[in-house]
């Protein structure tokens, strides 16, 4: 692990944006957010429905364990809904593949294989989204210049998902796929800010289709209800070429990073040049919960709150904290160490309770179905944090 693992948060230097501090947050440079959308897919999978599973899993492998003349080997616990309602909040999640994941001696969802000629399973649920996002900004597919795909695992590594998507929705310009874990989103919408602030792009469409269910151990008591499918879709654009109803100017874009094994996911494609690690736990997802818990908390609060110093924003003039949605107990700390009291639902939404943790498609999830109350000059912060570790956070205000 890295020595950066145990530094103290207020010890952390982070990012400071000279520039905001020079010129009044809004100028001839403004960049919004004018439409966002969202797919969900139509299976969902109850905390009942997966403790059932995994608990028939544990049941025939403790069994097979007790066998005559088998190696002693360390039994499993089950788990129950109160375990995962405690430990996370969750209550369901949405799912490309219920049957696969629900089946004791599968554990995995079931998502066969395409041909190249067909379109891919993430690019199909990421035009989805941007279909949605692009019909609330007012604009159609051919009117945007750039695509990210942001999302914490991409189906392949080339082509890039980014371009397959962009052929798909008849856009032009260029396109690109990122990965920052749970924070992709919120880095892929300043990487947009930044392309139209500097005239590369006039309009981007931010997109991260999440089958998180794909890299799951759905045979680790620890993480198997984590996480759920979605993807979301963000399009970002010049304020003066906006025609939304109700856009939200990007004020501000703070991004941090710090090395931590304490989330990881070590699949990838050296992994067949040593046999011994293929199929290994490792390659899927793993964590240390109780250290990140610990070390992102304080460091997440102490961006946002780095930030609002910097914007000389008071918290009490934030409405809304859209919040990464991984852990109600992280999001609940978060608030409280930033209000300095318990946040209401209306301050810090939370959505993970149906959709599981959605890695980088949380905070925007939360952020498309909690805004509609903003009056003009409202002012909103939407922030993510996970593997890396990375901390992204964005100042918005209603137009």
């Amino acid at each position: 692990n890295s020595g950066a693992e145990s530094r103290p948060a207020a010890h952390r230097r982070f990012p400071n944006n000279e520039n905001n501090k020079e010129k009044p947050m809004s100028d001839s440079r403004s960049v919004v957010i004018s439409g966002t959308g969202l797919y969900t897919p139509p299976q969902a999978i109850s905390n009942e429905d997966l403790v059932d599973s995994f608990n028939r899993f544990v049941q025939a492998h403790n069994l097979d364990q007790g066998g005559e003349g088998t190696a002693p080997a360390e039994l499993l616990e089950p788990s129950s809904v109160e375990f995962i309602a405690k430990a996370s909040g969750i209550r369901q999640r949405y799912v490309v593949d219920r049957e696969g994941i629900l089946d004791p001696n599968r554990l995995c969802p079931k998502i066969p294989e395409r041909p190249n000629e067909q379109l891919s399973v993430q690019a199909e649920i990421a035009v989805q989204a941007a279909t949605g996002a692009l019909e609330q900004a007012g604009l159609c597919a051919s009117q945007i210049d750039a695509v990210i795909v942001a999302c914490s695992n991409l189906q392949r590594a080339y082509p890039a998902v980014a371009i397959e998507v962009q052929a798909a929705l008849g856009s032009g310009g260029f396109a690109y796929d990122m990965n920052v874990a749970c924070s992709s989103a919120t880095f892929g919408v300043q990487a947009a800010r930044d392309a139209v602030r500097s005239g590369t792009a006039q309009r981007v469409l931010v997109i991260s289709p999440e089958i998180t269910s794909g890299h799951l151990n759905f045979r680790d008591r620890d993480s198997h209800f984590i996480f759920g499918d979605a993807a979301t879709a963000v399009v970002v654009e010049s304020a003066g070429t906006c025609t939304a109803e109700a856009p939200f100017e990007v004020l501000d874009g703070r991004l941090f990073t710090e090395f931590s094994n304490n989330i990881r996911n070590n699949f990838g494609f050296l992994n067949r040049a040593d046999e011994s690690g293929i199929g290994a736990a490792d390659k899927l997802f793993v964590q240390n919960g109780r250290k990140v818990f610990k070390e992102v908390v304080p460091a997440v609060a102490a961006l946002i709150q780095a930030q609002l110093d910097d914007l000389q924003v008071p918290v009490t003039a934030i409405k809304r904290m859209w919040l990464h949605q991984a852990n109600l107990n992280m999001n609940q700390l978060i608030a409280r160490k930033l209000l300095g009291r318990e946040a209401s639902a209306e301050e810090a939404p939370v959505i993970l309770d149906e959709f599981a943790n959605t890695s980088s498609a949380g905070s925007i999830i939360a952020f498309h179905r909690h805004r509609a109350d903003f009056a003009s000059g409202d002012l909103g912060i939407i922030c993510s944090f996970g593997a890396g570790y990375s901390i992204g956070s964005l100042l918005v205000r209603r137009q």
